[in-house]
């Protein structure tokens, strides 16, 4: 009997096929992205009307017949105002922003003193880009000097006062500078606070869990203005005679644990999401309370709360801008300062320096979003089809 070989081995390659025709270009991306079907058409053809609308004269306020460079209001008020423009004449006046900018970034900071303050930025950039990046080794050190080294450096580098420095008193402070010292101080404050609030309100210990649940109630249940206010004008009264606190002190105290209130149920929505059995898995293990948090617990909660954290965050980042209500000039507060400047003193002048705070605060909430987004990604274990 004649033996038949079963097996079948290709000699040559199989030709590459082009891709599916319905797959590739602009077009099949626009039907299954902005034409899908009827209602997708509508919302398309209305996002694209409303693009029209506002766009074009956006760009032309902003950019087109906007003033970049000047000395004072003429330059953006029209003749019949006693400037140079044309009556009917509209355009964002960026001369305003030129010319106030130092104010805009330093408040009154000492001119000739300002390198403490560049100085102090440098650092404080150094040291949070490589925590920020996560191939770069020595977490734990990194962390140490950004959040405990640095604040003293800072300290003594801005109000000055020893090593030479030249005193700096915090009510000439300003601008971008004090956004910044705000929300710096209140971020690395609320997040280690607020994972301690929320352990304690899971606390078996009755009296702790009191403690903890009327601190963060009372926190979310008034305005971050009136807690501003309490510690401004309210606690002073409540000191011994001749005890004081500086006023940025007090803003930051007061921003710090209001922060730390929310942050406090955003950690507690993350620890409810564990599985029971992930605590019971550590308790089987032998560990102790705080290695059960800390090595098991806490790393998986924090992971699930990334987007609560950093609104948080963000939100915290705009409030700094309630501070103006007890007399401390944040970016906003200066730029709404420098409306009554008589030299500049124009109907464009106010919203041109919004625009241009508004702008500012986008971009740092717009890059913590961003980075936030990143680490969801990169620390996204589970297993997707």
């Amino acid at each position: 009997m004649q033996e038949h070989d079963l097996s079948f081995v290709r000699a040559q390659m199989a030709a590459v096929e082009p891709p599916p025709v319905a797959e590739h270009g602009i077009g099949p991306w626009l039907r299954k992205n902005l034409f899908a079907n009827v209602t997708d058409t509508v919302f398309t053809i209305i996002g694209l009307v409303l693009v029209v609308m506002i766009v074009p004269p956006l760009v032309e306020w902003a950019f087109i017949n906007a003033q970049w460079s000047g000395t004072d209001r003429t330059v953006c008020a029209t003749i019949a105002q006693g400037g140079i423009q044309p009556d009917g004449w509209s355009g964002a006046c960026w001369a305003f922003v030129e010319a106030k900018f130092q104010q805009f970034m330093f408040g009154r900071y000492p001119i000739d003193e300002r390198w403490r303050v560049y100085l102090t930025g440098v650092l404080f950039i150094g040291l949070l880009a490589p925590l920020l990046i996560p191939s770069v080794p020595r977490k734990g050190l990194n962390a140490v000097l950004l959040f405990v080294v640095f604040p003293v450096v800072g300290y003594f580098l801005l109000s000055g006062g020893a090593f030479g420095l030249k005193p700096v008193a915090t009510p000439l402070w300003g601008g971008l500078m004090v956004t910044l010292v705000l929300a710096y101080v209140g971020i690395s404050v609320s997040l280690p606070l607020g994972i301690l609030l929320a352990l304690g309100r899971r606390s078996h210990m009755p009296v702790v869990k009191l403690v903890c649940v009327t601190f963060i109630e009372t926190m979310r249940g008034v305005p971050l203005i009136t807690v501003l206010f309490m510690a401004s004008v309210m606690l002073p009264l409540f000191l011994p005679p001749g005890t004081s606190f500086d006023k940025l002190l007090r803003a930051l105290i007061g921003v710090a644990l209001f922060a730390s209130a929310y942050m406090a149920e955003v950690i507690r929505g993350g620890l409810q999401a564990i599985p029971k059995g992930q605590y019971e898995g550590a308790d089987a293990l032998g560990l102790s309370y705080w290695k059960k948090m800390n090595l098991v617990v806490l790393p998986q909660a924090i992971k699930l709360v990334i987007p609560g954290i950093v609104n948080t965050f963000i939100g915290l980042f705009k409030d700094t801008s309630l501070v103006y209500i007890i007399g401390m000039f944040d970016l906003l507060g200066v730029v709404r300062q420098n409306f009554s400047d008589a030299s500049w003193a124009s109907p464009q002048t106010p919203i041109t320096g919004l625009v241009f705070a508004g702008f500012v605060f986008w971009l740092f909430c717009f890059g913590m979003s961003r980075y936030s987004i990143f680490m969801e990604r990169r620390l996204d274990t589970g297993h997707k089809r």
